[in-house]
């Protein structure tokens, strides 16, 4: 039955059916030719692949995200990132690179991140010369830290996955945010010098206050939902409506961008693009339990062991699959499928939960700016007007730059558990 689902899922893949389609048609074949399963079991592992209270976090991340997105917050970002930034050399690279950074922590979406800062960054890095492809590299490389920078959609996905602990998701992804955030600046610093692209001019000093007072509202959500769940006052899930109240509050009463029409249309797109998630989970929970009923999950979990017991080796072994599982499938599918099956090796090895969830996301985050299914780098490249091409190969730089990182974790991996 393994056999007939993963030939039919690839098969689908080839020919470009969507990734919830696919899982979910592949399921029902493996199914109907090679098991007496009745076929109510479908809706039923579908349902109950959604049907879970911490879901209810994602749509409400993404409401908050787009809340904040609409309210014209990453304007006011991208200002804060050049006050900081924007003075070394290559200074519109690290602006994207910082108002990234600063956005992701919103919004906790990758593609959302590169879209809100593209839109700004790379018009404005073209007007000074900057190569189109170099531009909309840095925005796909830097738009990845949206799933790694708390609050992130996907660590709600791996904490119900694998039973770890949303909040010390959530903490835990503040320092490889940071470290990573900081690479990619380095990244832009040293292209920038051998490309001879010039530092900014520096920001009036008059205007620095306004610039502070205008973004401190906006990154104060984050510190509100970390130290709301941490003092007890709410839950992750709770935690993600608060984020809604406090976008609303902020758009309609202080930067005043929110207007009822634009409200309507905002819980539109986000009812859509939940409702796609949504579907991909409860077909991927449904791709999953065939894949447990089969018992593959012991079967590789057997097999590692067999090959070898040195946690450093096998974290290695986990880094390849992520990376070429990410170059073809969506992260919260790849999520999905990928931690029930590696729990038995984690829990075997003794490998921390958290640990293994923070490098896991960090890892299927290059997925979002490899090819050939790179979300991001076909936002960036739309937004920048270039070829899919050109951008691939200024991407490279930034892709070693996040693989070197994760080797790094691997040998450090209390970097990945500081705050656990």
């Amino acid at each position: 039955m393994v056999t007939v689902l993963f030939v039919a899922f690839f098969i689908m893949l080839l020919i470009s059916v969507p990734i919830a389609v696919a899982l979910g048609v592949a399921s029902v074949l493996a199914l109907v030719t090679c098991s007496h399963m009745p076929l109510l079991l479908l809706p039923q592992k579908i349902f109950n692949g959604v049907n879970t209270f911490t879901y209810m976090a994602i749509p409400l991340f993404m409401l908050a995200g787009a809340i904040m997105a609409e309210a014209k917050i990453s304007d006011r970002l991208v200002g804060l990132a050049s006050l900081l930034v924007g003075k070394y050399p290559g200074g519109l690279a690290h602006v994207s690179t910082g108002a990234s950074a600063f956005f992701g922590a919103i919004s906790g979406s990758a593609p959302a991140t590169t879209a809100a800062i593209g839109s700004i960054m790379i018009p404005s890095m073209s007007k000074r010369g900057y190569n189109g492809a170099f531009s909309a590299a840095v925005v796909a490389a830097s738009g990845a830290l949206g799933l790694i920078i708390p609050p992130s959609l996907t660590m709600v996905v791996y904490g119900v996955s694998s039973g770890a602990s949303i909040g010390a998701m959530f903490l835990c992804g503040i320092v490889p945010g940071i470290l990573i955030a900081m690479a990619l600046v380095f990244t832009n610093y040293v292209i920038a010098k051998r490309s001879g692209l010039q530092a900014e001019p520096p920001v009036p000093k008059e205007k620095v206050g306004e610039i502070v007072r205008g973004s401190i509202l906006a990154l104060m959500m984050p510190f509100i939902i970390l130290g709301g769940i941490y003092a007890g006052i709410f839950t992750p899930t709770e935690s993600a409506a608060v984020a809604c109240l406090y976008g609303l509050l902020i758009g309609f009463f202080v930067y005043k961008n929110l207007t009822w029409k634009s409200l309507i249309k905002i819980f539109r797109d986000t009812a859509e693009s939940s409702a796609l998630i949504m579907f991909l989970m409860g077909t991927a929970n449904l791709f999953g339990f065939i894949i447990t009923y089969e018992q593959l999950p012991q079967s590789i979990a057997a097999g590692i062991m067999n090959f070898t017991s040195d946690v450093t080796v096998v974290m290695f072994i986990v880094l390849f699959v992520l990376l070429v599982m990410g170059t073809f499938l969506d992260n919260v599918a790849a999520l999905v499928i990928f931690v029930p099956t590696m729990m038995g090796v984690v829990n075997a090895l003794h490998i921390d939960n958290v640990y293994f969830g923070v490098f896991t996301i960090i890892a299927l985050a290059v997925g979002q700016f490899t090819p050939p299914v790179g979300l991001n780098l076909f936002i960036a490249a739309n937004i920048a007007n270039v070829s899919f091409e050109s951008v691939v190969k200024e991407v490279l730089p930034y892709i070693g730059t996040y693989v070197l990182l994760l080797i790094v974790f691997i040998f450090v991996p209390d970097l990945l558990t500081i705050f656990a």
